[in-house]
């Protein structure tokens, strides 16, 4: 088992060993604490496992090399964003040609139409939108939903993760549903604007709903954040069967289950939601995202629609649709994530499970691993959470520290704030490989006695 005085001291170890190897990150973090808050551009950013982040100086495919010259297999790859590799060259060619003819017009372009036509092929939802973040489609979705029932409130399910959507930030506590730690400065107690449940409790679903006055189910088909947390077997057909019942509209958030196939998790397992949003990965790290949705939404939409008040609607933005976003969107869509990318992201991800299982059990540590397409997620229980309490229950901050900079420091970049391994369709075999070497070896480093 996990010796926690190793781990104690191991870590302390590895804390030193990365501040002597990253000066020139240091450098760069001492001088940005003068002008960014915290030394980063976005606060997010000071919850790496050494205590300041590396300063990026290049990437391509994936890898990527720091400011002090030291070269990373990218299993983080933007925690989603920078799914499609680092640097692309399609999108590279595109976003270039792009930039050279203009980058927004407040006007549409081709690349609109083929973006919006090639979302309905994958997605089957006859209408699209665009926005810049996966956050702005989920909070335009919700708007619309809000609108067109009349209805205020919304549900989602506990430890969800929708970006910085208000309505989402609630968790369940033993005294009810209450704002999550650390959310700053809600505008209202989203007790007030939300309903929260446990994912995959139909039961308090089907309670929830009862009374008809919630708008949406907001919901990732698979939870992501919080660890992988798969649906029981009858799940989806039950929230899609209870929110038609009861006028419900339901918004599946496709960001993360991207890596589930060409057309998300939605389209490899059939379901059938009133909208889709999708954001990060599908401009090839561009920022872009787009919300579909049926076209029985669409003609409420358009019952409801007064065009003389379009720009007041609180949906869109000034860059939302930009010419830029959309050219990345169409390279994206048309040269990256192909079939045959995805179907190399999923042999890769099977190899890294087979190797952390490996480790897991050639080192009898009471933990598992899962895989959702091209994402591998291990966490530090024996089995497979079914909700998002039994994964948060299973966090280890120091354990799971210990972990992530380990890996740093051997070359290796796994995603902060949980154990998550993201494949590109430029992650090779060797990379794979190298991190099952690596993993095997902080195991080593912790367990007492001779696990063979």
């Amino acid at each position: 088992m996990i010796s926690r005085k190793r781990l104690t001291q191991n870590l302390e170890s590895e804390i030193d060993r990365f501040r002597q190897n990253h000066p020139r990150s240091w450098e760069l973090f001492e001088r940005a604490r003068h002008s960014l808050l915290d030394g980063v551009p976005m606060n997010w950013m000071v919850r790496w496992a050494g205590g300041f982040p590396i300063f990026v100086r290049e990437g391509a495919g994936a890898h990527f090399v720091d400011v002090d010259g030291h070269e990373y297999i990218d299993f983080c790859l933007g925690d989603t964003g920078s799914m499609t590799g680092h640097a692309p060259p399609a999108v590279v060619d595109a976003v270039a040609r792009r930039v050279s003819q203009g980058t927004t017009f407040m006007l549409p372009t081709e690349d609109a139409i083929w973006v919006g036509e090639e979302l309905q092929r994958r997605f089957g939802l006859k209408y699209w939108q665009m926005a810049l973040t996966a956050t702005d489609a989920n909070r335009f979705s919700l708007r619309l939903a809000r609108h067109l029932t009349g209805r205020s409130k919304i549900l989602v399910f506990n430890w969800c993760y929708h970006g910085t959507v208000d309505e989402a930030f609630i968790t369940l506590t033993s005294e009810g549903p209450r704002p999550r730690s650390g959310n700053l400065g809600p505008p209202v107690d989203p007790s007030v604007t939300t309903k929260v449940v446990e994912f995959n409790d139909v039961k308090a679903l089907e309670e929830a709903l009862a009374p008809r006055d919630v708008a949406a189910v907001l919901t990732e088909p698979v939870l992501t954040n919080i660890g992988i947390v798969h649906p029981q077997p009858g799940f989806h057909e039950a929230l899609r069967s209870l929110t038609r019942e009861t006028g419900t509209f339901l918004i599946i958030d496709e960001t993360h289950t991207l890596c589930a196939g060409p057309g998300g998790y939605t389209r490899a397992h059939h379901l059938e939601p009133d909208f889709v949003t999708i954001g990060k990965a599908v401009a090839g790290g561009i920022p872009g995202a787009a919300y579909g949705f049926s076209e029985e939404v669409a003609a409420q939409w358009a019952s409801r629609r007064v065009i003389d008040e379009a720009d007041t609607g609180g949906i869109g933005g000034t860059l939302a649709g930009n010419a830029l976003s959309l050219a990345a969107m169409r390279a994206t869509l048309e040269h990256v994530w192909t079939t045959a990318a995805f179907d190399h992201a999923d042999r890769m991800a099977e190899r890294f499970l087979n190797g952390v299982q490996e480790g897991i059990e050639r080192f009898h540590v009471p933990w598992n691993v899962t895989r959702l397409g091209g994402r591998v997620e291990y966490w530090f229980r024996p089995q497979p959470a079914q909700n998002g309490t039994e994964a948060w229950l299973a966090i280890d901050p120091e354990l799971d520290r210990y972990m992530h900079l380990f890996s740093l420091n051997r070359g290796i970049l796994m995603t902060p704030f949980h154990n998550m391994a993201l494949m590109s369709p430029a992650t090779s075999a060797a990379d794979v490989d190298r991190h099952t070497a690596v993993f095997h070896e902080a195991l080593s480093s912790l367990v007492e006695g001779d696990p063979d």
